[in-house]
């Protein structure tokens, strides 16, 4: 089955995960376009790069790249269409509770807006 990954944007535009993007090096921003072609094309996809959060509805796209790790929050809207929200660094060994959050408060306006 292929996916489709879009990118949530606000009412006014915004795209946080080009935000995010564009805020680093070439290199690592390559290693994550290919991940997420990784993520689009494979049947089944390691959970070492996607992985369900728990007793949530938010999965995590991972990259690691050196000694950083690059996190993209997303969930599916219909069965194969996979809306990234947004991303951050990852520091600490659990996914922080706010980005969580900020994922969830983010599908719920893209469920608002897109009824259909």
């Amino acid at each position: 089955m292929i996916k489709k990954i879009l990118f949530y944007r606000t009412i006014d535009g915004k795209c946080p995960v080009e935000e995010f993007l564009d805020s680093l090096p070439a290199k690592i921003t390559k290693k994550i376009t290919w991940t997420l072609e990784l993520i689009e094309n494979q049947d089944r996809i390691p959970a070492n790069y996607f992985k369900k959060l728990v007793n949530t509805d938010i999965w995590e796209c991972r990259i690691q790249f050196g000694n950083n790790i690059y996190r993209l929050l997303c969930f599916f809207s219909k069965s194969s269409i996979i809306v990234l929200t947004h991303g951050f660094i990852k520091k600490t060994q659990k996914t922080p509770i706010t980005e969580i959050e900020k994922a969830i408060e983010l599908m719920k306006d893209y469920q608002r807006r897109n009824k259909s």
